[in-house]
This record gives structure tokens, sequence and C-alpha cells, in this order.
């Protein structure tokens, strides 16, 4: 099994920012019902006001083959969209639990 880490940082004013990730985080839940190797996602908008990070999301996929499939399948594609605009940066980790 693979956890899948991601954190993104947004640019924008804090209202942007929050429209983006609150958008972004319901069509990320949704992902589950729409994508067989999806097994779970739980997305965390951030609350601390100090720290530079935005959205992070913790995913459970059963290989790298299936994460890979998980990237490129139309629903996920589409839920990246709405942040393409607000994304300044990316971070992503990948381990076998």
């Amino acid at each position: 099994m693979v956890k899948h880490i991601v954190t993104f940082k947004l640019h924008g004013t804090p209202e942007v920012r929050k429209d983006a990730a609150l958008r972004f985080k319901a069509a990320l839940e949704a992902l589950p019902e729409q994508i067989e190797v999806l097994q779970s996602i739980e997305v965390g908008i951030n609350q601390n006001p100090s720290e530079d990070w935005d959205i992070v999301l913790t995913a459970t996929i059963a290989t790298l083959d299936d994460v890979a499939t998980y990237a490129q399948h139309p629903a996920h594609v589409a839920a990246a969209a709405i942040i393409k605009d607000v994304k300044e940066a990316r971070a992503c980790v990948d381990y076998e639990v």
C-alpha cells in the first residue's frame, strides 16, 4: 500500500486562497467514488496563519502504478485545474506502508 502525501502553497489574497482551497478540497474528497484505485483520501486546509502551506492531502493507493493511474484520471485532472491559477508550489512524498 502507498501513502501519497501532497502539500500545496497558494498565492493571492487570503480570501482567494481560502475559496480555492475549499473548492479543491470538495473536489478531492469526491474522488474515491470516481477513481477505483483510490482507496481513501483526507484533505486538510491549514488553520495556522504563521505557516506558508495551504493544503495537504493524504491518499491511500495500492501501488505506485496506481498512483500514476490516479494522477492521470480525468476526475483528478479536473480537480487539479481548480487551483492551477493560484498554485505557487507543490511538494509530494509517496511511501510504502
